[in-house]
């Protein structure tokens, strides 16, 4: 689907804040509000827009202990990929997974309370799972960027 600058505008306004109305975005961009509603209508049927999530505050629900953990699997036969990244989709604490090239296989972004809930899930949960070689591990010290925001 080829995008024209009014819907780069619309996608960016409804990043900031998905909850403004079609009769709030028609007035910044300048368009009726059936309009506005149909390019919102186009956009999610064509999948350019994927769904609508709420942002929480990790600090506030208490899940601001952010790790990314590096993952080696001991080989990268077919199934043992298939196998670890089924099972890392039920770990609650992985809020994202990334396969890499490099050293590692793979990382996992890993909210948790604190360091005592991290070595927790360490031993319960992830190094139970199978065919994992090794991990490395990094806390992080201060989030200085953090956008869910695409700029077209």
């Amino acid at each position: 689907m080829e995008l024209d600058e009014i819907d780069k505008k619309l996608l960016l306004f409804l990043q900031e804040d998905c909850k403004q109305t079609t009769k709030e975005l028609s007035g910044k961009l300048g368009l009726s509000v059936t309009a506005v509603y149909e390019r919102v209508k186009k956009l999610e049927n064509s999948g350019v827009i994927s769904r609508y999530v709420v942002l929480l505050d990790k600090r506030k629900v208490k899940r601001d202990f952010i790790v990314l953990c590096h993952v080696k699997l001991t080989q990268h036969k077919k199934e043992f990929v298939l196998q670890f990244e089924k099972e890392v989709m039920n770990l609650q604490e992985v809020t994202e997974c990334f396969h890499v090239s490099g050293d590692y296989d793979y990382i996992l972004k890993i909210g948790v309370k604190d360091i005592e809930d991290y070595r927790n899930f360490m031993l319960t949960k992830l190094t139970t799972l199978q065919h994992i070689a090794s991990t490395h591990s990094s806390f992080m010290i201060s989030e200085v960027k953090n956008t869910t925001a695409i700029v077209l």
